[in-house]
């Protein structure tokens, strides 16, 4: 690496600086991709010019916007059900980087498509199953909104394809993305020397990961898309990023390297778990404008909280994200992976490590170097009682002492907090409203189970419960909501029978996604339930 001075300057665009808004209805035009040297160079440079500082700046504060689907004539679904009537259906998934793009297409397309799709690959499923998943493939397939966590553009490891812009296409959808990073790990880059290994590893890899330097983008982040038309879309940094993805991952590997030849196995790695990036965490906004909303227009707020941090970490990134929507009148749909793992950092084996850094058909994904890494070892083994009562559900008490809950607070905030016209965010667990008949906070929009919520992160070998988490949301201001369990306040718009899609995301032997979809549906009229759990509530 060249060109590493200036170490008392930021190590790359202050945050401070990062908030330029992009609003109006009429979007700014859509930033300019780097160059492949350009990429490297961002690697390489600690401090790039200023042009390539500028070109970096705009690509992290400008979202891409497309509405084409509208110009064409598409119309939004808004599926009916016997009584919700007509809703508005939210769809949330961190898709692993589109990873199995095939899979994820599929998924939205209908049971027809899913069907043939899973008919072709090698996970045979007993009639019952089958049926199970391809019932959760027809809700999928009428949600009007989707937001997407981990979505590439241009990177090997999902075949170069721009995730966003081509699912939108086949699925007839507008879309607005946002990067969250910008990719320039040297393993992802294809310059990564493996010095630590033999020549012949060394030669192996080499080839492994090459790229296209014409088709390299290098860009990763969050989606939002919708067959209403998005306006007003924004994408905006946090001020506080709570780590490093340059400096302190380059930093992770370098003390390691200095014993390389007696400590191969440990750089290797090191290495597939390190990610340099350039970029940080940050929310993507945009509103939908349309007379059969619930006052006229509805804003979604995608967003992928910080991993590598404590849980104060991710709530600082909370209160910023809800201080930029307090003022915000009419509807709210906040959505995306929080992390919530109560941990410092997402468990993840090394076999999935290897799977996200180049791809499910590469050499790594398929042998794995057994020799250097082993199989599917998890990176956090956890036990006790407690450890279970807050993977499952880390909005339960902190109880110091006894049984402590660090994520607790993150939950607390977002109860606590009031919009400026006095509105709240939905807690309502009321069992005629939520899947399964269970109640508790948040279970209208988040499906629990008997103990706690149904997860919907796992690591790919868990013991009992070990390496199961609830990592993904759905939280919702309705159009009028005073106080967050106000159950005898009105339900227009509120959050009903909240679903994690855990078979669909299993159908695949590998899984589809490390993490299952979730999905909510919003009443456009205030809901007749009559006692009796909705046709969408039952399991």
């Amino acid at each position: 690496m060249t060109n590493r001075t200036n170490r008392g300057l930021p190590l790359m665009i202050s945050f401070a600086f990062l908030l330029i808004t992009c609003t109006v209805n009429a979007q700014p035009k859509a930033p300019e991709l780097f160059t492949y040297r350009e990429l490297v160079q961002l690697y390489e440079q600690e401090t790039p010019p200023p042009a390539l500082q500028e070109k970096l700046l705009r690509i992290l504060t400008t979202p891409f916007v497309s509405n084409r689907a509208s110009s064409r004539g598409v119309k939004p679904l808004l599926p009916a059900t016997p009584n919700l009537g007509r809703s508005l259906r939210v769809v949330e998934w961190n898709i692993e980087r589109g990873l199995e793009y095939d899979a994820v297409r599929a998924a939205f397309s209908g049971p027809n498509s899913f069907a043939k799709f899973i008919d072709s690959t090698d996970s045979p499923r007993g009639s019952k199953e089958r049926d199970a998943i391809l019932k959760q493939v027809a809700l999928m397939r009428e949600a009007d909104v989707i937001v997407l966590n981990e979505v590439d553009w241009g990177m090997k490891r999902s075949d170069y394809r721009n995730i966003a812009a081509d699912l939108a296409t086949a699925l007839g959808m507008n879309y607005a993305y946002g990067v969250e990073f910008v990719e320039v790990d040297p393993i992802a880059l294809g310059i990564e020397k493996f010095e630590e290994l033999s020549e012949k590893d060394r030669r192996e890899l080499g080839l492994e990961i090459t790229v296209d330097q014409n088709r390299y983008r290098g860009l990763h982040g969050s989606a939002i898309l919708s067959r209403f038309p998005l306006q007003n879309v924004r994408l905006q940094p946090f001020e506080y990023q709570a780590h490093d993805w340059y400096n302190k991952e380059l930093k992770s590997v370098q003390a390691i390297e200095q014993g390389k030849r007696k400590a191969g196995e440990v750089v290797f790695r090191e290495k597939v778990q390190r990610e340099v990036r350039r970029g940080g965490r940050m929310m993507l906004t945009a509103e939908i404008v349309d007379e059969r909303i619930p006052g006229g227009r509805v804003t979604i707020v995608a967003t992928h909280l910080e991993d590598r941090t404590k849980p104060e970490g991710r709530r600082k990134q909370l209160e910023e994200l809800l201080s930029k929507i307090r003022e915000t009148n009419g509807a709210v749909v906040v959505a995306g992976d929080m992390n919530t793992s109560t941990h410092d950092g997402t468990p993840l084996s090394l076999g999935r490590a290897i799977k996200n850094r180049l791809g499910s058909k590469s050499f790594w994904a398929r042998q794995g170097l057994e020799l250097l890494i082993g199989t599917k070892i998890p990176t956090l083994l956890l036990t006790g009682m407690n450890t279970y009562r807050t993977q499952a559900d880390p909005t339960v008490r902190d109880i110091p002492l006894v049984a402590k809950n660090p994520e607790a607070d993150f939950f607390e905030t977002l109860k606590d907090f009031r919009f400026s016209d006095g509105n709240s965010f939905d807690f309502r667990g009321q069992r005629e409203r939520a899947i399964g008949n269970n109640d508790g906070p948040l279970a209208n929009s988040n499906q629990r189970g008997d103990k706690g919520f149904i997860t919907t992160y796992e690591v790919e070998r868990t013991i009992a419960f070990v390496g199961k988490f609830k990592l993904d949301w759905i939280f919702v201001k309705p159009l009028s909501l005073t106080e967050p369990y106000a159950k005898d306040e009105p339900h227009r718009f509120a959050p009903h029978f909240g679903r994690t899609l855990k078979e669909l995301n299993e159908a695949l032997k590998d899984r589809i996604s490390d993490h299952a979809p979730i999905m909510v549906d919003l009443p456009l009229a205030e809901p007749q339930l009559n006692g009796t759990p909705a046709t969408t509530g039952r399991n």
